[in-house]
């Protein structure tokens, strides 16, 4: 990796400011319901203890907006950090200011401290310039193993690194980094992209990028309707973006012309209503009739997603390719993850609804890498430079 990562630093005895990404769900008791984030920021915190630093750490969660929002404080996952550490994690009421100094002053070489989330105030958002030099104060050291964060430009993801005199990715942030980076410049071959997801225009940038990079791709969800009808299609009452029907006519064009298999589902399991009571038929690609529309990919889809999948070395996907929360939609998505977890392949799961799908399908400790930001992740394989990562030192 070009950039400085945290096994490359001193950290004894340093204030060593960790931004992470603790954005979790919580219910109504203030409880964290998922620690997926939280467990794997682990390895940099304990890292970081175990070689004498004092730990630092700063994250947001929810959209509070620049106020204070108290159903939004980070105080419960510092709550379940503490549980997974098995040491007690200091809670500072701010992240900046006299409070966050005093906090930070009392803590000694292997303690941890949990700043109050960083959104409380507007500076962060907007890369305040006071804010990232207020953070930067409280630190010797700068971390950034957020990578949900990293396509942010936000002053405690960014800002703060203009103050300190270094920054560095942390192991989660390196992990992600690793793993996208080597399937958009060295991957394992035959490579096989799979898209779903509602709208082909969150995600023109990375089928534009992509269709020069793999062997096949594979799209379904909602998104594969646009395709469907700009191939002449019945598409009844599915998903359409009537403007993106020539984007999707263009990559067509330029999968075609670099020889890259595209797959769209040739049939679905429709229905008139999304609910999980709805009468549901299959119909095949040329013929969805009116008033109905395309929920899931059908069998004979699933199938050929199926042996294309199998038949890969390295597999990226993000998207499902139906309403899979919904029992009678959601047997094409867990036919794709079953069949990335069968196929031996290096894969790689993005999106937070890809993530759940291969969580309820139970397949999640048979994918290579799960990556921990959905829009992060995106960007990255739409190939755009994450402000995050552009702003750590320089290796060299």
């Amino acid at each position: 990796m070009a950039k400085l990562a945290v096994a490359d630093l001193d950290l004894a005895g340093k204030r060593v400011l960790v931004r992470v990404d603790f954005n979790v769900p919580l219910d109504d008791r203030q409880q964290v319901t998922d620690d997926t984030r939280i467990r794997a920021a682990l390895p940099t915190i304990r890292y970081a203890l175990d070689h004498g630093a004092k730990v630092l750490l700063l994250s947001h969660l929810g959209r509070p907006k620049g106020k204070v929002v108290p159903a939004m404080s980070v105080a419960p996952a510092a709550r379940r950090l503490s549980e997974l550490l098995g040491r007690p994690v200091a809670m500072a009421s701010d992240c900046i200011g006299a409070v966050a100094e005093a906090a930070v002053a009392a803590l000694a070489p292997g303690q941890v401290l949990m700043l109050e989330n960083c959104r409380f105030h507007a500076g962060d958002e907007k890369n305040d310039e006071a804010m990232s030099r207020a953070l930067a104060a409280l630190c010797d050291v700068f971390v950034n193993d957020a990578f949900g964060a990293a396509h942010r430009a936000h002053a405690s993801t960014v800002g703060v690194t203009r103050f300190v005199p270094v920054s560095a990715a942390g192991f989660l942030m390196a992990k992600e980094l690793e793993y996208l980076g080597r399937a958009l410049t060295n991957p394992a071959r035959p490579f096989v992209a799979i898209l779903g997801g509602a709208k082909v225009s969150d995600k023109i940038g990375v089928l534009k990028h992509l269709v020069g990079k793999v062997d096949a791709l594979l799209v379904g969800g909602g998104m594969a309707y646009t395709f469907l009808k700009a191939q002449g299609m019945e598409i009844g009452a599915s998903l359409l973006e009537a403007d993106k029907v020539e984007v999707a006519r263009e990559v067509l064009d330029v999968a075609r012309s670099n020889k890259v298999t595209f797959l769209l589902p040739m049939d679905h399991v429709i229905a008139q209503t999304v609910a999980a009571d709805a009468e549901t038929r299959l119909a095949d690609s040329t013929a969805i009739p009116a008033g109905w529309m395309g929920l899931d990919i059908g069998p004979t889809a699933r199938q050929a997603f199926g042996t294309a999948i199998r038949g890969a070395k390295t597999v990226v996907w993000n998207g499902p390719m139906g309403v899979f929360e919904l029992a009678p939609f959601r047997e094409g998505t867990f036919a794709v993850a079953r069949a990335i977890a069968d196929s031996g392949a290096t894969s790689i799961v993005g999106g937070g609804d890809s993530v759940a799908a291969v969580t309820q399908a139970g397949l999640a400790d048979r994918m290579t890498h799960i990556s921990t930001g959905g829009g992060a992740s995106l960007e990255f394989l739409e190939g755009i430079t994450l402000p995050g990562v552009a702003a750590l030192t320089d290796r060299n």
